[in-house]
């Protein structure tokens, strides 16, 4: 399947962003990758803030389809949040990228008020799908000892991103498995 040019640029800045970080790739990185001029990708992108912009809304839109693909196909709580947690695992690769709105949060003082936005919206989603996840997993007895949905929420979205910085500053899967054992052992499916 031919990708289109928008697409091919959206796809190549997503894998730098997410290996070197917002700062690590430019324009002619993304050309040299695409096989187009410099100049053409101001058609599409006139600068790097509307970019990174797109590139977040994107992404939450593919969140958002995917915690509904989760919810459609598991029934309790904590297998959601199990699925969740291996969504994040499997964002790691090989344990040298970040999923993009951790990539980004990294570079948060050269992002967009735009594309700072799109990165709140991303988490807000995030955060409340993960308090229906917990809510649920709590009155179905899959996941122990809820407390706040809200905080915990907010706790696992902290750890799941922290398991992730751990795992890509040492290149080991191993260190977000670690981090998120607790968590994991918390869960009966």
């Amino acid at each position: 399947m031919v990708k289109d040019t928008k697409t091919a640029l959206l796809d190549s800045a997503e894998a730098a962003a997410r290996r070197v970080g917002f700062d690590g790739f430019s324009y002619a990185d993304l050309a040299q990758d695409v096989g187009i001029r410099k100049a053409s990708i101001h058609h599409h992108f006139p600068s790097k803030a509307t970019l990174s912009g797109a590139l977040m809304a994107r992404y939450a839109r593919r969140m958002e389809a995917a915690c509904a693909d989760i919810d459609a196909a598991r029934g309790t709580g904590g297998a959601r949040l199990k699925a969740l947690v291996q969504l994040y695992r499997a964002a790691l690769g090989d344990g040298t990228q970040l999923c993009l709105c951790v990539a980004f949060s990294i570079s948060r003082d050269h992002l967009s008020a735009d594309t700072l936005r799109e990165v709140t919206q991303f988490r807000g989603i995030t955060l409340q799908w993960l308090q229906t996840v917990f809510a649920l997993g709590g009155s179905d007895g899959s996941i122990h000892a809820v407390q706040d949905t809200q905080i915990e929420a907010a706790s696992t979205l902290a750890l799941l991103e922290g398991a992730q910085l751990a795992a890509r500053t040492q290149h080991d899967l191993g260190r977000f498995d670690m981090a998120v054992s607790l968590l994991e052992k918390r869960i009966s499916s």
